[in-house]
């Protein structure tokens, strides 16, 4: 069936990013589902009713992106933030299996404990696919613990917002930083989100990888999807290896800096190519790696306990934060705001870049998405005329050659 009207200069302009805000909304209208691309993407099989086109047209990342809350400090490349910390889980368990410390688990766990939430929306491992990624709903700290680590291939957690937004317990909501936008501009229309959803986490993200990186880590590896019993990108470590976990038992694992430096990062969607919001900046509380620096300050991935960055941006998220430290679930140490510079420097390069890339698209009358609020001007300043240059022709390119995936 044709794809409902407000949806296709998304798909058209490949702007989706895969959140499922459209299928959640669209009363069984609209599914998820894997591209031949590799790309979470929805699949229609009915019309959509005028209200559920109302919302996706509010909240669909790829048509607009929340604004950043003017409520707090701002910093262009990282957006609002109450404080700038770095820290990890008290629980060595959790710090070591987690991706960078486990503040986000923690987190979630203690929202849960406090009586802050009554479950935790999470994703993790397909069942009967562990390359693939899929939304659950864990009501104890086992759950959320079960969980730990990143997920480098396509999720979808907003495709069943409708249900959510049904039940009446109050959710803690852990997602991509374009799924907290969704999430937050659908509040807008949908006063039932401010209610369910009391604590938004989200994370500093690289972009999404199309389900052909997996394959290839896996083809790295010498094992098939047959043999496949489970597979980590991350975690066990810090930064941790991508390990899959073969049915007798023997696994096989690769580097962070291989596996996503060499395999996954390169097949990341287009969208995340011109993300002006990568940070999380719609977030109560964002984490990321707190990379160590070398002595020219680029980021060392040698193996080492997990250190989170810790943003609260808004007033829940930074009193939720004060609630783990006091409860001894989470420990934290100040961070000068610019040492963030060094340890996420391909973020903050993206971000000077999107003016550029984006002008690209104006000129070559492709979709764009509305993007105020952003500061997607000021970081435009702290970058070189040659690289904008060099970064506007070469997104012209690959548009005209339609190689947007390239």
């Amino acid at each position: 069936m044709t794809i409902t009207p407000v949806l296709r200069p998304v798909l058209k302009g490949q702007l989706c990013t895969g959140c499922g805000l459209c299928a959640g909304v669209s009363d069984g209208a609209i599914a998820m589902g894997i591209d031949p691309s590799g790309y979470a993407r929805p699949q229609q099989t009915a019309p959509l009713a005028e209200a559920a086109e109302r919302k996706v047209a509010a909240a669909c990342p790829g048509i607009s992106v929340a604004p950043w809350s003017a409520s707090s400090d701002q910093d262009i490349y990282w957006g609002p933030y109450r404080a700038v910390l770095t820290g990890h889980s008290t629980d060595p368990a959790l710090r070591q299996g987690a991706s960078s410390g486990g503040a986000i688990s923690a987190l979630a766990i203690h929202a849960l404990e406090a009586g802050l939430a009554d479950a935790v929306v999470q994703t993790g491992a397909h069942p009967d696919d562990p390359r693939r990624t899929i939304t659950q709903i864990s009501e104890t700290a086992d759950a959320v613990r079960a969980l730990i680590g990143s997920r480098y291939s396509p999720s979808s957690p907003l495709d069943g917002i409708g249900a959510l937004l049904d039940d009446p317990r109050r959710f803690v909501f852990i997602g991509k930083p374009c799924d907290v936008s969704a999430l937050r501009q659908l509040g807008k229309v949908d006063p039932r989100v401010a209610d369910r959803f009391p604590v938004m986490l989200s994370f500093f993200c690289a972009g999404i990888p199309s389900l052909r990186g997996t394959d290839r880590i896996l083809e790295d590896l010498g094992v098939t999807r047959a043999d496949l019993a489970s597979f980590r990108y991350r975690g066990d470590g810090w930064p941790g290896y991508a390990t899959a976990t073969r049915h007798d038992g023997s696994s096989a694992k690769m580097s962070y800096e291989d596996s996503w430096g060499r395999l996954l990062s390169p097949v990341v969607q287009f969208r995340c190519k011109i993300c002006p919001d990568a940070v999380g900046g719609s977030a109560d509380i964002a984490c990321a790696d707190a990379w160590y620096g070398d002595d020219r300050g680029y980021p060392v991935f040698e193996e080492q306990d997990g250190r989170s960055l810790i943003l609260p941006r808004t007033e829940a998220g930074a009193a939720l934060l004060e609630a783990a430290v006091n409860a001894g679930r989470v420990e934290t140490a100040p961070l000068p705001l610019r040492d963030i510079d060094k340890m996420q420097q391909s973020q903050a390069r993206r971000k000077r870049l999107i003016v550029s890339r984006v002008a690209a698209l104006i000129v070559t009358f492709q979709p764009r998405f509305r993007m105020a609020g952003l500061r997607v001007g000021d970081a435009a300043r702290e970058e070189r005329p040659r690289a904008h240059l060099k970064n506007f022709l070469g997104m012209i390119r690959r548009i005209l050659q339609g190689r947007k995936h390239a």
